[in-house]
C-alpha cells in the first residue's frame, strides 16, 4: 500500500526537486540570484520606455535607445562569455553584476539621454525583459557542471521556471511601485520612475551577493595536467571509460592542448562545431519566427482585429506567462521519459501550431485558446535544449557555446519586428503569422531529423558508468583470496 511518504517522495522526485536538492547550494545560489536578476529585467522593462517617454524624448529616440542597448548587450555577453573559463566564471559574473549596479545608479539619478545610453550599451539594462546579458549563459554552463547527466535537465528546469516567475513578479511589482511612490509627497512620475531603478541596482547587489558566495565546484575543472614516466612523456587517456596513461601520440595534439590552455577565449573544436552549426541555424530560424510574432506585436494585432481593452489584454498575458511557467516544470520528467530531443520537439509542435493558425480565430475565445496553448507551450524547449547543448559539447566549451547561442539568438530575433512592420503596413498582418508559424515548424522537424539520433554525453561519464568504474575500482583494491 501506498503511504504519504512514497507519494510524496515520488512527486518530489518527478518534480525535479530532489536533483535541485542534490546539486548543492551552488545551484541554490544560482537559482536564486537569476530569479532576481529576472525580477529586475522584469520591473525595467515595463516602465522603462515609459520613463523616456515621461522625460519628453521622442518616439525615434526610444527607439534608438532599445536598438543600442540590445546591441551592447550582445557584445558584451559575447565578450564575457569568450573569456569567463580562462578568466574565472564567478570573477565574470561578478564583473556582470557591478555593470548592473552601475547601470541601475545611473538610471536611478540622471535624466540625461547620451548618459542613460552610455549606461544601458556598457552595463546591463534588459529593454525587453530578456536576459540577453552575459549572466545565462555562464550560469548555465555552472549548472552543467554542478550536475550529472540524470539530473541536469531537472535542475535546468527550476533554473528557467523560477526566473520567469521572478519576471512576472517584477512587471507586476513594478507597477504598484510606482504608484505608491506617485502618492508621496512633493514626488513627480519622473521621480517615481528613478525609485523603481533603485530596486534595479539593488537586485545587482544581491546577484552580486549570491556569486561570491559559490563554490569553486562551479569553475571548469582544470585538465588533467601531463605526467612523466622515466623519460617518456605521457598524458592521460580515456579507455571504455577508465582513465590509463600513455604517450601522445602526435605533435599536433599537443600543439592543440598548449594552445588551449595559454589562449584567453575558449576554442571550439571542429568535432562540436560540426554538431553546434546546425543547431545555430536551427536555432536561428526559430528566433526569427519569435521575433516576428513577439508578445507586443501578437498583442496589437488583438487590439486592432478584436478591439479589446487594455486591461483585458493585460490579464490574457498574465495568465499565459503562469501557465508557462508551470508547464516548464513538466519539462523535466518529460526529458527523462522520452528524452531531450523530444521533448524540445513534441511540446514546440503544439505551440507553433497555433502561431500558424492564430490568424484564422475569428472569435476572442478561441483567439484566447491559441494565444494560451503558444505561449503555455513555447518555453518547454529552454531547459532540454540547454541540456542537449551541454551533454554534445566539451564541458571546456560549454560556456563559450551557449554565450554565442544566445547573441546568434538574439541577433535573428531583431530582425523580426522589422518584417512584421512592412507586412502590417500593407494590411498583411497575418502573413507574419503564417510565415513564423511555418518557420518555427520547420525549427521542430530540423531539431528531430538532425538530433535524434545524435549519441549524448560522449564527452562526460553518466551514473551508470561512473557506477561502475567504482566497482571495477574496489575489486581491483580489495584483498585476493588464498587459492
Amino acid at each position: 500500500m501506498l503511504s504519504f511518504g512514497n507519494i510524496a517522495r515520488g512527486a518530489l522526485r518527478e518534480s525535479g526537486v530532489l536533483s535541485v536538492a542534490a546539486a548543492g547550494g551552488d545551484a541554490y545560489l544560482i537559482i536564486l540570484s537569476r530569479t532576481c536578476r529576472m525580477f529586475a529585467y522584469g520591473a525595467s522593462s515595463l516602465i522603462l520606455a515609459l520613463f523616456f517617454s515621461e522625460l519628453g524624448f521622442s518616439d525615434s529616440r526610444i527607439g534608438l535607445f532599445m536598438t543600442l542597448t540590445l546591441l551592447g548587450d550582445v557584445v558584451l555577453s559575447l565578450l564575457l562569455t569568450l573569456v569567463a573559463d580562462r578568466a574565472g566564471r564567478r570573477r565574470t559574473l561578478l564583473v556582470g553584476s557591478a555593470l548592473m549596479i552601475i547601470s541601475g545608479a545611473v538610471f536611478a539619478l540622471s535624466e540625461d539621454f547620451w548618459v542613460l545610453l552610455g549606461a544601458a550599451v556598457v552595463g546591463v539594462i534588459s529593454p525587453t525583459g530578456g536576459d540577453f546579458g552575459p549572466f545565462r549563459a555562464i550560469e548555465e554552463s555552472m549548472v552543467s557542471e554542478l550536475t550529472t547527466p540524470a539530473t541536469r535537465a531537472d535542475v535546468l528546469v527550476w533554473y528557467v521556471t523560477l526566473a520567469s516567475l521572478g519576471s512576472s513578479a517584477g512587471t507586476e511589482m513594478s507597477g504598484r511601485i510606482i504608484e505608491r511612490l506617485r502618492k508621496r509627497d512633493g514626488w513627480t512620475l519622473v521621480d517615481a520612475y528613478h525609485g523603481c531603478f533603485w530596486l534595479y541596482a539593488v537586485m545587482g547587489l544581491v546577484n552580486m551577493g549570491c556569486t561570491m558566495m559559490l563554490s569553486k565546484e562551479c569553475e571548469l575543472k582544470a585538465p588533467e595536467r601531463t605526467a612523466k614516466q622515466g623519460n617518456v612523456e605521457t598524458e592521460p587517456l580515456l579507455l571504455n571509460g577508465s582513465q590509463v596513461h600513455g604517450p601522445r601520440e602526435t605533435v599536433e595534439d599537443d600543439a592543440k592542448a598548449s594552445k588551449t590552455e595559454t589562449s584567453w577565449v575558449a576554442q571550439i573544436s571542429r568535432e562540436t562545431l560540426s554538431i553546434i552549426a546546425v543547431l545555430w541555424f536551427l536555432l536561428m530560424v526559430d528566433s526569427l519566427a519569435d521575433g516576428m510574432a513577439n508578445m507586443s506585436l501578437t498583442s496589437y494585432y488583438m487590439d486592432r482585429k478584436f478591439h479589446l481593452p487594455k486591461s483585458a489584454l493585460g490579464d490574457i498575458l498574465s495568465v499565459s506567462y503562469f501557465l508557462s511557467s508551470l508547464s516548464n516544470i513538466f519539462a523535466g520528467p518529460l526529458s527523462r521519459y522520452i528524452g531531450l530531443v523530444n521533448t524540445m520537439v513534441f511540446t514546440h509542435i503544439p505551440s507553433s501550431a497555433a502561431v500558424l493558425v492564430f490568424p484564422l480565430a475569428q472569435t476572442v475565445p478561441l483567439a484566447v485558446a491559441l494565444l494560451l496553448l503558444r505561449v503555455g507551450l513555447n518555453n518547454m524547449d529552454q531547459a532540454p535544449r540547454a541540456a542537449l547543448i551541454a551533454a554534445v559539447v566539451r564541458p571546456e566549451e560549454r560556456t563559450a557555446v551557449m554565450g554565442i547561442t544566445g547573441v546568434l539568438r538574439t541577433l535573428a530575433s531583431t530582425t523580426g519586428p522589422s518584417i512584421t512592420g512592412l507586412l502590417a503596413s500593407n494590411d498583411r498582418f497575418w502573413v507574419a503569422f503564417v510565415v513564423a508559424g511555418v518557420l518555427r515548424l520547420a525549427y521542430d522537424i530540423g531539431v528531430f531529423a538532425m538530433f535524434i539520433n545524435i549519441k549524448l554525453y560522449k564527452h562526460e561519464r553518466t551514473e551508470d558508468e561512473l557506477a561502475g568504474a567504482e566497482e571495477e575500482q574496489q575489486e581491483t583494491n580489495s584483498p585476493q583470496a588464498e587459492p
